[in-house]
């Protein structure tokens, strides 16, 4: 499998179609939680996958320094989209999801998620949430 493909293949497991259904009435009709909007998710979706086909283009042989510029990018842009939602898009499931999705990602693109964020990956380095 190449490198681009590899990467490309990650879209596959993105969560933001399971936090679109957060967004639903509950079974005992409870308020659904309205910050998971579809333009909220896709947003969140459209900064990982920006982060995906830009990690391809550099290529499996760019220097880590470069690869590296691409997660802060999008690290410091889903800050940015969380801050927008009054900081409750991401909370702590959400979190734990986000950073491990980064660090397949990290994997995938040849990087080494225990040397960054003190063994947290990438996430760790730039994160506000």
């Amino acid at each position: 499998m190449s490198y681009e493909t590899d990467l490309l293949e990650v879209r596959e497991t993105y969560p933001f179609d399971k936090w679109k259904t957060y967004a639903e009435i509950g079974e005992a009709g409870e308020e659904g939680l309205e910050q998971y909007t579809e333009e909220n998710c896709e947003a969140a979706k459209l900064i990982l996958d920006t982060l995906v086909s830009d990690l391809a283009a550099l290529g499996g042989d760019a220097p880590k320094e470069d690869k590296l510029q691409k997660f802060q990018a999008a690290v410091e842009a889903l800050n940015t989209l969380n801050d927008e939602i009054d900081d409750s898009l991401i909370e702590t499931g959400e979190r734990e999801e986000l950073c491990e999705l980064f660090n397949v990602i990290a994997v995938k693109a040849g990087i080494d998620p225990s040397e960054y964020g003190d063994g947290e990956g990438p996430t760790g380095e730039w994160r506000d949430w």
